[in-house]
């Protein structure tokens, strides 16, 4: 174990400390982490983890997600400029204006949001439980923000729902086109190509498999292939190569890199830990709301 590593996990006992990552860190984050996961798994996580300090290594929304889900908590996120540009594609007057056009239509809003938009929602999901928690709700309309590619996908599944979808979309996952599922079927023509639903609707139609990124390494850990080309984040690799060895894995494109998921460092958690950075807060009034939405969509599934 290296100094560095050594004086996290010192830290981490002293402070009362644990560190959840997200799936997509890079793997020098993962290997201290206490939990890992989709955004789904490190809700459940921080909203019963029992500790004083949470340093949650990821971007924005999550860590503001585990602050209004455990408020008493230090909540601290390393790299304060770690952001998701699909959260910053809609805004609280935007989910209004939707409101406004479709009255009495209910909004879901995927976990990628910031805290108001939550709070304007009427229950959340993340990539993981989407169908779920349409399906769950009475309503035939149904407003769902802001990832248009996952609304899609869900929609696809529940026919008889009619989604209002918001054109936002996760940069990273745009990147990839039908060419390059073409490409690989050809050079692993043994392959099971797996992918996001935030990936557009024509590249979710080549794939064997569409699914969260929790989805996708349980499929990929259970499948009797042995070849895998994955069509979500980098980070994912990390944790398929780790549990499953004797296997196979590449990227589907090499663009499948978030910059801000990558942000995060071993010395970031070091310096969070040692110097309090950077502390997340959430406005009361926000967070009352804003919980009411995650705390529906904790229920349903």
């Amino acid at each position: 174990m290296s100094e560095l590593k050594r004086a996290v996990e010192k830290l981490k006992r002293e402070r009362n400390a644990l560190i959840l990552a997200h799936n997509y860190q890079l793997d020098e984050v993962q290997e201290v982490a206490d939990y890992i996961g989709d955004s789904f798994y490190l809700s459940k996580v921080a909203a019963n983890i029992d500790c004083d300090v949470i340093v949650f290594s990821g971007v924005r929304f999550m860590a503001e997600t585990a602050k209004i889900l455990s408020p008493d908590k230090t909540v601290l996120l390393p790299e304060i400029d770690a952001g998701c540009p699909l959260a910053d594609t809609i805004t609280v007057e935007d989910v209004r204006n939707l409101k406004h056009l479709h009255p009495g239509a209910p909004v879901v809003c995927y976990i990628n949001s910031s805290s108001e938009v939550k709070a304007e929602s009427d229950i959340c999901c993340t990539s993981a439980n989407a169908i779920k928690v349409v399906s769950s709700l009475p309503d035939r309309k149904v407003i769902f923000v802001p990832d248009e590619n996952l609304g899609d996908y869900v929609a696809k599944q529940l026919p008889d729902k009619e989604l209002v979808l918001w054109k936002g979309c996760c940069v990273t996952h745009a990147k990839v086109k039908p060419s390059a599922i073409l490409e690989m079927r050809e050079r692993y023509p043994e392959a099971k190509i797996l992918v996001h639903p935030e990936c557009e609707p024509a590249v979710v139609e080549l794939a064997d498999f569409a699914g969260s990124t929790s989805a996708i390494i349980q499929y990929a850990e259970n499948s009797d292939a042995n070849v895998f080309i994955i069509g979500t984040e980098v980070g994912v690799l990390c944790w398929l190569r780790n549990s499953r060895p004797e296997k196979q894995f590449f990227l589907l494109h090499p663009g499948l890199v978030c910059p801000n998921m990558k942000k995060t460092r071993l010395q970031s958690i070091y310096d969070a830990l040692a110097n309090n950075h950077y502390q997340i807060q959430v406005d009361e009034a926000i967070a009352a709301k804003a919980k009411h939405a995650i705390s529906r969509m904790l229920e349903v599934v």
